[in-house]
């Protein structure tokens, strides 16, 4: 008999097999399983310093779809789902899903097989799509040296690269295999140069996408494994591959793109941070690093996974608490070119610091609809798929930066007020514009020209009225659309008036970051 993670499931709900073109379309509302929601109504305490299970489950992230939808958010990237060490270690429990020690059992913790697979379905029934996060580059031990035949499939050492930590982040060799972790918690590395290893990892990826119709995968660790073992592992997903190459250097993370379809954007998160940490942040950098990265990534940023918190770094408000600050940070991933992806509690404005404080129980927050950063996220992914249903060539056009100073930067995702004269990437004359962050309108002059001046400290955000579905829930007073088209199953916005040509004119999204207050954005 098969193990149970490769076995097709013939009556799991039909997955999308998403590619990387698909996602782009997409913004991920990533949770950690265990710490997100429990099912029923209770409530239980967690202390998130004992690092222990607080009871969170597959059924009840189920449970609060209507809450991260009504939020935007049309993908859902959860822990990674195969068994962890049991019981406590040097290190606490491993409730966060990254200590595997069997691929081919699932974590009890979370749920049954078929609870997953109803989470599956709860979410295409939806029009929403699962990313799965999985673990490729080590297994895990409580003792020293490790236990290998508690191991499954890989269950003797010669299966393994002989144990040494590392010690020197230079060394590429030293990083894909020597060991992550410590003698109290040894991560043995796995040795992906075996063939027998390689092919019995990528029959796995391919049975658990298959059995449990995932339409994405996120991969950790992924600059401790060699380049070169990816693209057939990603193939034998086949789905949409993001990988996590912890580094600021885009010279560093950028040959990654070469071999996965996309990368979590450290590089772009380094500078995103310091920008808007203090009131003395540097935009400049900001916009040169994403520059940077837009001519050096394989698919520009188009694939790259726009972040500003994840499970691994503290939280953004434990940093920072001028909440003009914070929600200048929080727009920038619905902006750019990436894929955004925020991670669950920020929209809450918890504020944990590094690990584990940054994975707090959301269901001591009560999920509140109606709090300033909910309706911030709201804002923004409106914004985002406003201008996605405005315009076709929306996605597949680079962000430019219009303006970057020390404390201000001004954006726009083109065709929208670029600084070409012509009128396929300029507002048309008069045309009105809203601020989605405030509902606050500005009207192109006669010539298509458009200043705005922020005196609070916050970010704009513009889309065109007509963008806009009038009466709708995103600024609905302002807004001079009517014709609505859907994405994800949720309306997203309307298309604006066709020109004489029958072609949709122009569309939409441009922003103004500011770290000082009186900063303005004139365009024309």
């Amino acid at each position: 008999m098969l193990p149970t993670l490769l076995v097709p499931a013939l009556l799991a709900s039909s997955a999308f097999a998403a590619t990387a073109e698909q996602w782009q379309n997409r913004t991920i509302y990533q949770l950690v399983t265990d710490r997100f929601a429990v099912e029923g109504d209770s409530g239980p305490s967690c202390d998130t310093s004992k690092k222990t299970y607080c009871g969170g489950t597959w059924k009840g992230i189920i449970s609060k779809l209507d809450y991260i939808q009504g939020m935007g958010f049309d993908a859902v990237w959860i822990s990674p789902v195969t068994k962890n060490v049991e019981g406590e270690t040097s290190q606490g429990y491993a409730y966060h899903g990254y200590w595997p020690t069997s691929l081919y059992d699932l974590n009890s913790n979370y749920g049954s097989a078929d609870d997953l697979k109803s989470l599956s379905s709860a979410l295409h029934e939806r029009g929403m799509y699962l990313m799965l996060d999985v673990v490729v580059n080590h297994m895990v031990a409580t003792t020293n040296p490790p236990d290998f035949s508690k191991f499954a499939p890989f269950a003797s050492q010669s299966q393994f690269h002989p144990e040494c930590w590392i010690s020197n982040y230079a060394n590429q060799t030293d990083v894909e295999q020597c060991w992550l972790g410590d003698s109290g918690l040894p991560l043995a590395d796995l040795n992906t140069e075996d063939d027998s290893i390689v092919s019995t990892m990528n029959d796995w990826v391919k049975g658990l996408v298959g059995n449990y119709s995932a339409d994405g995968i996120r991969i950790d660790t992924v600059k401790h494994v060699r380049k070169d073992f990816w693209p057939n592992f990603a193939s034998s997903a086949g789905v949409f591959a993001m990988g996590e190459v912890l580094s600021n250097e885009t010279d560093y993370v950028s040959p990654y793109t070469q071999v996965l379809d996309g990368v979590l954007d450290y590089p772009m998160w380094f500078p995103l941070v310091a920008a808007f940490q203090t009131s003395f942040g540097n935009l400049s950098l900001l916009a040169q690093t994403f520059t940077t990265s837009q001519s050096s990534y394989k698919n520009a940023q188009f694939h790259s996974g726009s972040f500003l918190e994840n499970q691994d770094q503290p939280r953004f408000q434990s940093l920072a608490t001028d909440q003009s600050l914070v929600k200048n940070a929080m727009a920038w991933p619905f902006i750019q070119d990436g894929i955004p992806i925020l991670y669950y509690g920020q929209e809450q404005s918890y504020a944990g610091g590094s690990d584990p404080s940054n994975r707090e129980a959301l269901w001591l927050s009560s999920y509140f609809t109606d709090k300033p950063l909910v309706t911030h996220v709201k804002a923004l992914n409106g914004a985002r798929k406003a201008a996605i249903a405005a315009n076709g060539n929306f996605l597949s056009t680079k962000t430019q930066i219009l303006s970057s100073t020390t404390d201000s930067m001004a954006v726009s995702k083109a065709p929208l007020l670029s600084c070409s004269p012509t009128r396929a990437t300029a507002p048309p004359a008069n045309e009105v514009l809203v601020d989605v962050l405030s509902c606050n309108t500005v009207t192109a002059d006669s010539k298509g020209a458009i200043s705005a001046s922020n005196s609070n400290g916050e970010p704009m955000v513009f889309v065109p009225a007509s963008a806009l579905t009038k009466g709708g829930a995103l600024c609905g007073s302002v807004a001079t659309g009517s014709t609505t088209s859907t994405q994800g199953g949720k309306t997203s916005g309307a298309r604006p008036t066709a020109g004489s040509d029958g072609a949709f004119a122009w569309a939409v999204i441009a922003a103004l970051f500011v770290i000082a207050s009186g900063s303005s954005l004139v365009v024309g």
